[in-house]
């Protein structure tokens, strides 16, 4: 605190010297009449520095040591805080966050726990079927699912659009899904302020997207990334912090299972825009919901 005031005690007596300064400079070319020549160091347009693309060995090495190091997990937790950018009614940004508690046992149980902001949900895998739990609603939608987490996420996303930021890091081969369409990866320095340990900084690209990731220097474990898309006018931006990591820990078997499968009220496991079944009593009321939308 005391460094701050320091700070703005010298801002107070910067501030008047520097208008003065330019309050005389204003006055004297008033005077004259004719301004300062300019160099012709400072006429001359600068021509901007050319970005070579390409991937540098030293990052491309320490991200392909964070993806060797979840590839040989056989079970991980950690938690994972999304926060993302969304334009707001002023032009500026509004950040909104959500926190997940990801648990999984490799090749086939996966359970995520996101409890806020917004909705809370649970998803659960155990091999042969996967769930959607929400907890405030007391609603859980049950699947039939394949026999990979991979192939799971994939076909949570398509039945009912369930998508998680973090699929990257829980796959069974992070690097694969990196090094598809790699055009740029180059090493920035370390970092001793992000998830409390030093860290090694990448940024690595493809067409699609930009990701700056740190990444832990002793354990390889990534503890943070900033993501934009390319296909983003506004260049909004997607962060994720990654903690509480726990590999090669014991996790029971009951963990990957709602436990609440007998009370929930259950619900079919669609996409959420999906329309409903012909004659049932949700399509007769969205059909006159529609029919009145019309006739205004």
């Amino acid at each position: 605190m005391k460094n701050v005031c320091e700070y703005f005690r010298v801002l107070l007596l910067v501030f008047p010297l520097l208008a003065f300064l330019f309050a005389s400079g204003n006055a004297t070319e008033t005077k004259t009449g004719t301004p300062a020549a300019k160099s012709p160091e400072a006429t001359s347009e600068e021509t901007p520095p050319q970005v070579k693309m390409g991937l540098e060995p030293k990052a491309v090495e320490i991200l392909k040591a964070a993806c060797d190091r979840l590839a040989a997990a056989k079970t991980m937790s950690f938690t994972a805080v999304v926060s993302y950018e969304n334009p707001s009614l002023l032009g500026t940004p509004l950040v909104y966050a959500t926190k997940s508690e990801v648990t999984l046992q490799r090749p086939d149980k996966l359970r995520v726990i996101t409890p806020g902001d917004g909705p809370a949900t649970e998803f659960y895998y155990d091999g042969k079927m996967m769930a959607a739990y929400a907890p405030a609603e007391n609603l859980l939608a049950i699947a039939e699912a394949p026999p990979t987490i991979d192939a799971a996420l994939k076909e949570a996303y398509d039945l009912a659009a369930i998508y998680y930021p973090f699929t990257d890091v829980i796959v069974t081969d992070p690097y694969t899904d990196i090094a598809d369409g790699l055009i740029l990866a180059f090493y920035i320095g370390q970092s001793n302020v992000i998830g409390g340990t030093t860290t090694d900084i990448v940024a690595y690209a493809n067409d699609d997207v930009f990701v700056q990731i740190w990444i832990g220097t002793e354990d390889k474990l990534p503890r943070m990334l900033r993501a934009v898309y390319s296909n983003d006018p506004a260049g909004l931006r997607h962060q994720m912090e990654l903690s509480e990591w726990q590999l090669d820990s014991v996790v029971p078997e009951k963990a990957f299972i709602p436990a609440n499968t007998d009370t929930a009220r259950p619900i079919d496991f669609v996409h959420p825009n999906a329309p409903f079944p012909p004659g049932t009593q949700h399509q007769k009321a969205s059909d006159a919901s529609q029919s009145q939308g019309k006739s205004k």
